[in-house]
C-alpha cells in the first residue's frame, strides 16, 4: 500500500498541531478506539451521509457508509462519518425543495469547518443529490457522489409498477372505479418492496445519472438497485478512489465544466429525465461560476433523442435500465453519434470517453440504438416564452400527449393546489377538455419552496368521460414520476408579479410548443389594467428559515438557489480557538 502520510494536509491544521490544540484534538477522536497512528498525516475522508428513516429512500445509506470506510481503509485514508439532514420528498411537508438550500448551507460549513480532506457524499432521495453537490462544490475539496440506489421492480398482479408513476395511475383508477381501496392498500406494499430510491426515472434516478454525467460519481454506480451487492461493491471503489483524488487534488472546480454540464443535459434527454434536472443543474452551475441559463436546456436537446424507454414516460424500469448496460451504454451510445464532449476529467481521473470505452448495451428494448430510438429527437425537455411566461417555462415533451402540444383553450384559474383539490371531483366543475387548468402561487416564494403540485389529476366527471390529459399551467415544479401535458416552472412566479397572477377564468391560454410559446390572448392594454390593481400578497413569516427562504431564494429560472451561495467560498481552514 502507497505511503499516503503527508504533514502539508488541510486535516493536519488540526490533528498535527502542536501544544495544547493538538492534544484537544487528538484526544478526544481517541475516546471511539482510534489509535495515535492514525493521526500521522494520512488523509482524512469525510462521509457525508444523508441516511434518515424519515426519509425512506435514504434509509439504508448507513449500510453503504460501513462500505464506503472499507474502501477508505484499503487505500490508506482515515473514514470520518458525518450526517447531514435528509431532503425526503416523500414525508417532508410544505415540499423538500424548501429545505434543498438549507441542506446544500449545511453540507457546505460541515465540510470546511471540520479537518476533512476529501469527501465522499452519500444521497438518495432527489433533493439530497443536488444539495449535496452543490454544497461540495462550495468548498471544492476533492469530492465523490455515491447516490443510494433504486428500488427492486415494484410488482403487481403480474405486472411491473413504478413508484410514484403508478401513484397518479391507481388514483385515477379509484376515482373511475377501476380499482377499489382494499386493492390500492394492497398495491401500496408491491410497489416500493426494497431499499432504495424511485426505480421509475424519476427525480432521484435523474440525478443520479445527472452526477454520473457530470463526472462527480464512478462510472454504472447511478443504476446498481440499492439491495444489489455491487452496489456495496461501487460505494466500496469510491471509498478507495477519493484518497487517490486527494493525492491528486482532483476538485469538482475541474470536473464541473461548461462542457461537463452540457453532457449532463443531453443526457438528461436522452434518459428521459425529470425536468427538476433543469432547477438542480442551473443552481449547481451558479456554484461554480459556469454559465448555463434555460434556453440551453432546450438548444442544446434538440438534437438528442430519448433513447431510454423507462417510466413515466416508457415502460420499463430502472432495474431494467442497469441490466440493459446503466448509464454508460447510454453515453456511449452519444458519443458514438457526436452529441457529447468525450475530454472531461471525471472522478476516475479519466476522460469520459475513456470510462466509456467498451461499455456495452445488453438488448435494445430498454436502451434504444441512436438510429432507431425510443421517441425521436427533439422529444425532450422544451423551454417555453411568452407574454405567460417572460423568463421561461419548460415542459417535458416526452411524457405530454402529443395532440396537445398545440393546443388554445378557456383558463381555469386556482390560486393555490388546495383550492383546486376543493373542487376537482365536483360533478358540476366547469370544466372541459379544453379547459386549460392553471394553479399559480406554488412557485419558489409564493408556496413556499416550490412544491410537485403542478401535474394536478384531472377531475373527477372528465376522467369518467373518458379523458386521459389535459393542458395544466403552473409555477410549481412536478415529480419526475409525473406526467401529462404540464406547464411548470413559470417565472416569473405570480408571488412576486409573474403575469400568470394576472390571469382570469375563460381567458384564452395558447400552448404552441413546436414554437417554444405560451401566450394570453389578453390584449396589452387590459393586462396593464389588471397589473395596476394587482398587490402581492402579504409577507406570511415573521423570522426563522422559512422567512430566510423567501427572502433570498430566487426564481425557477435561476435554479432557485439563495443569491447569496451563487459561487464558491473555497475551504480555508477556519480559526484556531483552542
Amino acid at each position: 500500500m502507497t505511503d499516503r502520510r503527508n504533514t502539508n494536509r488541510r486535516s493536519q491544521a488540526w490533528f498535527g498541531a502542536q501544544g495544547r490544540s493538538g492534544m484537544l484534538y487528538r484526544s478526544w477522536m481517541r475516546n471511539q478506539g482510534f489509535g495515535h497512528e492514525v493521526f500521522d498525516g494520512r488523509p482524512v475522508i469525510g462521509i457525508a451521509t444523508s441516511a434518515s428513516e424519515l426519509a425512506p429512500c435514504n434509509a439504508h445509506l448507513t449500510r453503504v457508509a460501513e462500505a464506503v470506510k472499507r474502501g477508505v481503509w484499503q487505500a490508506g485514508g482515515l473514514p470520518l462519518q458525518f450526517p447531514t439532514m435528509a431532503t425526503g420528498e416523500t414525508l417532508m411537508r410544505p415540499t423538500a425543495m424548501l429545505y434543498r438550500n438549507l441542506m446544500a448551507m449545511e453540507v457546505e460549513e460541515l465540510i470546511r469547518a471540520n479537518p476533512l480532506d476529501g469527501v465522499v457524499l452519500l444521497s438518495g432521495c432527489d433533493k439530497t443529490t443536488p444539495a449535496m453537490l452543490m454544497g461540495a462544490a462550495s468548498v471544492d475539496l476533492p469530492a465523490v457522489m455515491v447516490t443510494g440506489g433504486p428500488m427492486l421492480n415494484g410488482k403487481y398482479r403480474g405486472q411491473d409498477v413504478g413508484s410514484g408513476t403508478h401513484v397518479w395511475k391507481f388514483e385515477e383508477d379509484l376515482k373511475t372505479g377501476r380499482m377499489t381501496e382494499e386493492e390500492c392498500f394492497f398495491a401500496e406494499g408491491c410497489m416500493a418492496r426494497s431499499g432504495g430510491h424511485c426505480m421509475t426515472m424519476g427525480t432521484a434516478a435523474t440525478m443520479a445519472c445527472v452526477a454520473e454525467a457530470l463526472g462527480m460519481q464512478l462510472p454504472g454506480s447511478a443504476a446498481w438497485p440499492a439491495v444489489d451487492s455491487r452496489r456495496m461493491e461501487t460505494a466500496q471503489a469510491a471509498g478507495r478512489r477519493v484518497v487517490d483524488m486527494v493525492e491528486e487534488d482532483l476538485r469538482p472546480s475541474r470536473i464541473l465544466t461548461r462542457e461537463a454540464f452540457e453532457n449532463a443535459v443531453r443526457v438528461n434527454a436522452a434518459i428521459g429525465g425529470s425536468t427538476n434536472a433543469v432547477i438542480h443543474l442551473t443552481a449547481l452551475a451558479g456554484r461554480v461560476g459556469v454559465e448555463l441559463d434555460l434556453d440551453d436546456f432546450d438548444r442544446l436537446v434538440r438534437e438528442v433523442p430519448t433513447l431510454v424507454n423507462l417510466m413515466p414516460s416508457g415502460t420499463y424500469l430502472m432495474e431494467d435500465f442497469c441490466y440493459a448496460g446503466g448509464l454508460p451504454a447510454v453515453m456511449a451510445e452519444l458519443l458514438g453519434g457526436g452529441l457529447l464532449h468525450g475530454g472531461p476529467v471525471t472522478v476516475t481521473g479519466r476522460t469520459v470517453a475513456q470510462n466509456t470505452e467498451g461499455a456495452e448495451r445488453f438488448g435494445t428494448d430498454v436502451i434504444t440504438p441512436l438510429d432507431t430510438p425510443f421517441q425521436p429527437a427533439g422529444t425532450g425537455i422544451a423551454v417555453l416564452r411568452g407574454n405567460l411566461c417572460p423568463d421561461g417555462a419548460v415542459l417535458k415533451q416526452s411524457a405530454a400527449s402529443p395532440h396537445l402540444l398545440t393546443h388554445r383553450g378557456p383558463a381555469r384559474v386556482f390560486d393555490s393546489p388546495e383550492a383546486y383539490h376543493a373542487v376537482a371531483d365536483d360533478p358540476d366543475l366547469d370544466v372541459d377538455e379544453n379547459t386549460v387548468i392553471v394553479i399559480r402561487n406554488a412557485g419558489p416564494k409564493g408556496y413556499p419552496g416550490m412544491p410537485e403540485v403542478s401535474n394536478v389529476p384531472l377531475p373527477a366527471k372528465l376522467l369518467k368521460a373518458g379523458v386521459t390529459d389535459m393542458v395544466r399551467v403552473c409555477d410549481g415544479r412536478m415529480s419526475g414520476t409525473g406526467y401529462g401535458t404540464v406547464v411548470l416552472h413559470v417565472a416569473p412566479e405570480a408571488a412576486v408579479g409573474g403575469p400568470l397572477a394576472l390571469v382570469r377564468d375563460g381567458d384564452p391560454v395558447v400552448l404552441d410548443v413546436p414554437a417554444r410559446t405560451l401566450r394570453l390572448d389578453v390584449d396589452d392594454a387590459e393586462l396593464a389594467r389588471r397589473r395596476q390593481e394587482w398587490t402581492p400578497p402579504a409577507e406570511r413569516y415573521a423570522g426563522g428559515y422559512t422567512w430566510l427562504y423567501t427572502q433570498h431564494v430566487e426564481q425557477a429560472d435561476r435554479g432557485a438557489d439563495f443569491g447569496f451561495l451563487r459561487g464558491g467560498r473555497g475551504h480555508e481552514v477556519p480559526r484556531d480557538s483552542h
